[in-house]
């Protein structure tokens, strides 16, 4: 199934009919938090709604759609092409009002366009109407496909670019920590040879030093190994991929998977004890936030 942006543009206008004007329906399309659908149309046109709605509804779920019907007669230039039976029929209509009201005078020839205008389609425009709205709709799908697609494409890529951090950040973890672990063991030795140093301080066994030493290093490993964010990161890089592998409806879904990615890029930042595991975690909260600007727009 393919990836579907909040983002497109589509336009379809009916058949040319005899008597009819031509009517083009319009749709677009940007992001937004749910479905929020926009119907612009002719008076003419309004218990059409109903339906129009449905067809859009029944096709997307997220984004603010606007749905514009414009026909052919709006414009002032669309004058009416009156026919043989119109002009027969308001002549004698005509005829008929003189002879029972003698004053009255005769119609114009804008007074005779007018009346034809508002009769002068004789089919039914509901369905050409419907028709061109569903083809507009379709467009629309295949425009927010295409944009998803596009979107698919820069998140894969920035996907590679995590795991490619993550893997540079994978073998310095243990070096990092065994080495930071050994400097806390060099301080702590100093401080007890300077306290045990003073005058009046009291004696502690050197076993019982080497247990306490040992056992805050190991506390303090603890603390800024980073593994465990590595190790998480890398599960939510492998779903976001399942996800945009299968498509559909994962805007919302991504968007928390983008969440998690930020809590752990920052986590691995704030327990660093290195530069270079620092600079890594801003690279990859760098990408993390162009993922985001980018989910924002998936359906």
């Amino acid at each position: 199934m393919a990836v579907y942006s909040m983002t497109g543009y589509a336009s379809a206008s009916t058949e040319a009919l005899a008597n009819a004007p031509q009517i083009t329906v319009e749709a677009r399309s940007v992001n937004g938090r749910f479905l929020d659908l926009s119907l612009r149309l002719p008076d003419e046109f309004r218990g059409l709604e109903p339906a129009l709605r449905e067809l859009v509804t029944g096709t997307f779920k997220r984004g603010k759609i606007e749905l514009r019907v414009a026909s052919g007669r709006d414009g002032d230039s669309a004058w009416p092409q009156p026919t043989h039976e119109q002009l027969n029929r308001l002549s004698r209509l005509e005829g008929s009002v003189q002879a029972w009201l003698p004053q009255a005078r005769a119609l114009s020839v804008n007074e005779a366009l007018h009346w034809c205008k508002g009769g002068a389609v004789s089919e039914n425009l509901d369905e050409p109407l419907l028709a061109a709205a569903a083809r507009c709709v379709a467009g629309l799908r295949e425009a927010r496909a295409r944009e998803g697609e596009r979107l698919a494409v820069m998140l894969r890529d920035r996907l590679a670019r995590l795991r490619e951090l993550s893997a540079q950040a994978q073998p310095m973890v243990p070096a990092v920590v065994a080495r930071q672990q050994q400097r806390f063991l060099d301080r702590w030795q100093e401080a007890v040879a300077s306290a045990n140093g003073k005058a009046g301080s009291p004696a502690v066994p050197d076993e019982a030093l080497r247990e306490r030493a040992m056992s805050e290093a190991a506390s303090y490993a603890i603390r800024i190994d980073v593994a465990e964010e590595l190790t998480r990161l890398a599960s939510h890089i492998d779903e976001i991929e399942r996800l945009l592998k299968t498509g559909g409806e994962l805007g919302k879904r991504l968007d928390f998977l983008i969440q998690e990615l930020q809590r752990e890029a920052n986590t691995l930042g704030s327990k660093s004890a290195a530069l270079e595991l620092t600079n890594l975690s801003v690279e990859m909260k760098v990408a993390i936030e162009q993922m985001r600007e980018q989910v924002q727009n998936l359906e």
